[in-house]
Order: C-alpha cells, then structure tokens, then sequence
C-alpha cells in the first residue's frame, strides 16, 4: 500500500494552514496538567510493514501541556495478529505502568522472510491496568507514529512528534511548540 502525501497546502503543527476535517486550532499550551482524556470520532488508519495495521472512527486522546495528543485505540480497530509482547515497562505518573509490543509481520506475508522488514521493536504500548482516572485506557494500543509507514487522521497524514520517546500525532490543527523538539529546548 502507498502512503497517501500529505495536503500540499496544510503545514502541520503551524496552525497557519486551514485545519482539516472542519476542526478548530488547538494549541498544546493550552491542554491541561495532568493530562485529560477525551473520546475521538475522527477516521484514522496506520500502515506499517507495509500492511493495514490499523483502522477505525473511535480513539481516545490524551491531551498534555505542549505535547500533541495520543490516540489510543480499541483492540477491534488493530490487526492483533502483527503484535508480539515485547520486554519491558515504563512508568507514567499519570497513567500508570505500560507494556510494550513488537509490529510483526505475520508469517506468509510478502516481505516475512526477511528479518529486517519483518519486525518493529516496542512500536506499540498499552496500560493493562491503568490509575483510575485513566481506566478507560485499560486495553487499549497507541503507536510511536514516527515507526509506522503512515499514520493518517481525518484524512490528513500525521507528522511524529520530534523526540522519539513521544507518540503524538501533529495535524494542521494542532498548534506547538510540542514537547521533544530540539528548536524549544526549553520543553526537552
């Protein structure tokens, strides 16, 4: 599958192009410490390895002081089958204790017999048992969107947050600057 480009006249995380999907500006400054949770019916898709890992209309957000948000996802919207428990936790003070996934490609798939394009090392986290103020997270997957092929959202695909540790997604409607980018050192 090809990756779609990404809108020739949106520059994502600027704010200064028209936001996608009718969706109003938003600026990371503004999002609250602690972080909220919040429902999301935009359309979504993940490519990596060259598969559909992921599609679906319903997420949920994590929305944190200058960092774009984090889309989680339900189990039903994943390709199960690409994941692989991988070692390894990390903490949150917010959300708890995560656990990591390798993206695999299944076996039988074009591209499987070579080991360097079958595998995707801790591309996939979840809270099996998040604090109780994010326990709607419990069971649900967010991706680094920087590892994957492709991450699109309403239609527009999404720049990674800088960094390599964060998995937010940028869209023309999120506005930085965003934790992670060495430009504001200041957020590192």
């Amino acid at each position: 599958m090809q990756p779609r480009p990404a809108q020739p006249d949106s520059q994502p995380g600027t704010g200064t192009a028209p936001a996608a999907a009718g969706q109003p500006l938003e600026r990371v400054a503004d999002y609250p410490r602690p972080p909220r949770l919040e429902p999301c019916a935009l359309p979504l898709r993940i490519e990596a390895l060259g598969q559909l890992f992921a599609q679906g209309n319903r997420s949920l957000r994590v929305l944190e002081t200058f960092h774009p948000p984090s889309l989680y996802l339900p189990p039903e919207a994943l390709n199960l089958a690409m994941l692989q428990p991988a070692p390894g936790h990390s903490f949150c003070e917010w959300k708890g204790v995560a656990r990591y996934f390798d993206l695999v490609l299944p076996l039988g798939e074009a591209g499987a017999e070579d080991p360097r394009r079958r595998r995707i090392v801790r591309a996939v986290w979840q809270y099996p048992e998040p604090v109780p103020a994010f326990a709607a997270l419990a069971g649900w997957y967010a991706v680094y969107p920087g590892l994957m092929d492709g991450c699109w959202l309403a239609g527009e695909r999404v720049i990674p947050q800088p960094g390599g540790f964060y998995g937010g997604w940028i869209t023309s409607w999120i506005q930085g600057p965003f934790k992670g980018d060495p430009a504001h050192p200041e957020l590192i």
